[in-house]
């Protein structure tokens, strides 16, 4: 997957940004995986923690903030995901 800067991809499983590898941990690229999937859908805390945690996860769904937290500050200025307040998450479309 190619969006803007960033390039994700899933064999390998490794995300790049402007060329640049980024260390992601197995549930960050999870989650980074599930949100590019799903372009344009908004994806619940709950949703996302039942496809990336599974369904015996028994944390709270503010694991997805943090984890959503992380992947911004890792992945800067080409972090696609976007916040839909009061629902959860989605990746848009291409910024150019």
């Amino acid at each position: 997957y190619e969006i803007d800067d960033l390039r994700v991809e899933v064999g390998p499983r490794e995300a790049f940004v402007a060329d640049e590898q980024v260390a992601l941990t197995p549930k960050e690229f999870d989650l980074l995986v599930t949100l590019v999937e799903n372009r344009g859908v908004v994806l619940t805390r709950e949703q996302l923690l039942e496809r990336v945690w599974g369904f015996t996860f028994l944390g709270d769904s503010r694991t997805i903030d943090v984890h959503v937290r992380q992947l911004r500050r890792k992945l800067g200025d080409a972090c696609p995901i976007q916040t839909v307040w009061g629902t959860g998450y989605k990746v848009g479309a291409a910024k150019k």
